[in-house]
């Protein structure tokens, strides 16, 4: 027991040695407790307050570095028997790695060589002493035992997008991007934390002359989605090798890593010369800072796995007729973006792009479940392999009470045109289904046979009550040869006689979303949703977004939910492998006027998201026939609160 307890003594006496130096490469300052200069350990031991943070907070140095037997300007500490640079031991024999282990072996010999054992390093009674190498010396040995290492990490390779960089997007620009917890359906948009600005994480020092890699602290200096703009530690106000950097890549790690992993930690060639103790330098900036969770790696990679697997089946909206569904497959997910196939598509062209949490995907089944149009296949037995998605897989709508007052057919309404995303539309119920579904026409537009009603939730972020957008200072697009110009509500329910949907019944919630005006993000383009494209917020009102595609005319935006899941943080694409599309170059810009009209007058009634094209012209809208009073809509600044669109006049 007396040995076991001594062994205990020893161990934790070893572990807080280990914790109390940074896996710092050796060579480039004294890591010795006795030889260090004392102004550097006036400064190493210098109090710096803690800050509060869920993040964790760097109390100390974590293990040190260390390095094989037998090479060159190495040492095993008879006590301890840990290996480390030779000129970092204690005492001139150079036998021990402190003074801490000098004097315990020399209490209690058998004691260490016990606990040597037992860490499979048994200690030598007299440590091979070398002569003295030279700094460049001793980093080519480092670097020729590091050339040697086996099943080296592989980095995650970036999706290239040629001639664009987020990075230098944002700098000459001075844009601002849309942070990460404003997409709760992007990975770690749940748990991201409060990594901002002062984060310091340890990264691949770039400069440096060594031909295998090694490690340096750096800072975030700015954060722009999932990007990090770093400053490496020691550059002080010097920005000439700032960086840009993925924070969720594989390169980037807590403080800490580096010790733990045997990797080292390298200055920069650069700032080599500024100070000659870097572990006391080390550990005055870095004490009470803070840094990534340890775990951080292990929820991206949790936050990255979806439960929609290949072969798997679903009902999705028909592109061809938007008023009933199809049988698809999932051909590919990427990021949580399904590439679905539709089943009677032999040659596995006929494809639709959405995420997993789309409204457009159902489990299969459903349309029959609410009454909703489905175009059976053709195929009368699944294809091997192919399975049904389980139902729980889809993203829940929430219930209804269409138990008392409810929508009818024929009522009227504001409506986002499923064929052109850009315009907000006068529309009416042309049916309603169960489980709170409607089918949704947008007036002047409709197909004789109905075919280009939409499926919309009574719960939907995309239908508004009558007046939403005279309130909120948005272009209403009239019905298709309308002639009663400027179109006024008031008139439109008198001449159709036809009734206003109750304000009541749709959905006033706002989420505290986080979205400001000028936040630049990446998009789908519904027009064409396999495209990711560099976007920007212009316009908030409540929780709809107006989202502009860099580079291409107005005509091309779109209004989505803050909540929609075709919206991500800059960088996810390159954290997920999609490719981006950058900006429009210069040329298809100025392109843009004159093919535009004819582009939209070649797209068919085909559900890509944008282009079913009407000239939209300024109006003045007026209220409809109900006594409603409206509530001041937000301005285009205003991008969090709850407050209601609209409320009933009292009587």
């Amino acid at each position: 027991m007396e040995n076991t307890k001594d062994l205990t003594e020893h161990t934790s006496r070893a572990e807080r040695k280990r914790r109390d130096s940074f896996g710092m490469f050796d060579g480039y300052d004294s890591c010795s407790e006795d030889t260090s200069s004392s102004s550097s350990s006036d400064e190493s031991e210098e109090e710096v307050a803690p800050l509060p943070s869920s993040l964790p907070i760097i109390k100390n140095n974590g293990q040190v570095y260390t390095y094989p037997d037998g090479k060159s300007g190495m040492a095993t500490c008879e006590m301890c028997g840990m290996v480390g640079v030779r000129d970092a031991f204690y005492s001139k024999t150079k036998r021990f790695c402190s003074v801490s282990c000098s004097r315990s072996y020399s209490s209690n010999s058998k004691k260490a060589s016990i606990l040597a054992r037992l860490q499979g390093k048994p200690p030598t009674k007299k440590a091979k002493v070398l002569q003295k190498q030279p700094l460049v010396a001793k980093l080519a040995a480092y670097a020729q035992y590091q050339a040697t290492l086996q099943n080296q990490a592989k980095t995650k390779a970036a999706v290239p997008v040629e001639g664009f960089s987020w990075g230098n997007y944002i700098n000459s620009n001075s844009f601002t991007a849309a942070p990460v917890t404003c997409f709760k359906h992007a990975p770690m948009g749940t748990c991201w934390g409060d990594i901002s600005e002062g984060v310091r994480v340890e990264v691949p020092n770039t400069d440096c002359s060594l031909p295998t890699k090694v490690f340096w602290i750096a800072g975030i200096v700015k954060l722009a989605g999932y990007n990090a703009l770093l400053r490496y530690e020691g550059f002080e106000n010097d920005s000439s090798l700032d960086f840009w950097c993925n924070v969720c890549g594989s390169d980037i790690h807590p403080v800490g890593w580096c010790a733990t992993s045997g990797k080292p930690l390298v200055p920069p060639r650069t700032i080599q010369h500024k100070y000659t103790n870097w572990k006391a330098f080390l550990v005055k900036r870095l004490t009470g800072a803070k840094t990534l969770p340890p775990d951080f790696s292990q929820k991206v990679s949790e936050s990255m796995q979806y439960p929609f697997k290949t072969s798997m089946r679903v009902e999705v909206v028909d592109k061809t007729h938007l008023c009933r569904t199809r049988v698809a497959v999932v051909e590919s997910v990427i990021g949580g973006r399904l590439r679905l196939v539709y089943e009677e598509s032999e040659d596995k062209t006929d494809d639709f792009w959405c995420h997993m949490y789309s409204p457009l995907i159902h489990h299969i089944g459903w349309s029959r479940s609410i009454g909703h149009r489905f175009k059976r296949s053709d195929i009368t037995k699944k294809q091997d392999g192919h399975f049904d998605a389980p139902p729980h897989l889809f993203m829940k709508v929430k219930e209804v009470d269409a138990a008392g007052e409810w929508f009818k057919e024929g009522m009227k309404l504001e409506a986002i045109d499923p064929l052109n995303l850009s315009a907000i539309c006068v529309a009416t119920i042309r049916k309603v289904l169960a489980d709170g579904y409607l089918m949704i026409g947008i007036d002047g537009s409709e197909a004789a046979d109905g075919s280009d009603w939409f499926c919309y939730h009574a719960t939907s972020p995309s239908i508004f009550p009558v007046g939403f957008c005279e309130i909120n200072m948005i272009e209403l697009t009239p019905p298709r040869g309308y002639t009663k110009l400027p179109f006024k509500w008031f008139d439109y329910l008198r001449e159709t006689d036809s009734i206003a949907a109750p304000v009541k019944l749709f959905n006033k919630e706002v989420p505290n979303h986080g979205f400001h005006v000028g936040m630049k993000l990446e998009a789908v383009d519904l027009m064409e949703p396999r495209l990711v494209c560099v976007a920007t917020v212009t316009r908030i009102i409540h929780r709809l977004l107006r989202i502009h595609f860099d580079g291409w005319e107005d005509e091309y935006d779109q209004w989505v939910d803050c909540e929609s899941p075709d919206l991500y943080p800059v960088g996810w694409c390159q954290l997920t492998g999609y490719q981006l599309q950058p900006p429009a170059p210069q040329s298809s810009r100025d392109s843009q006027s004159s093919s535009s009209k004819q582009k939209k007058k070649a797209k068919s009634q085909q559900y890509k998201g944008h282009k079913k094209m009407t000239s939209l012209q300024l109006k003045e809208e007026l209220l409809d026939g109900e006594e409603y009073s409206f509530l001041q809509g937000a301005s285009d600044q205003e991008s969090n609160g709850s407050a209601s669109y609209y409320i009933k006049q009292e009587p």
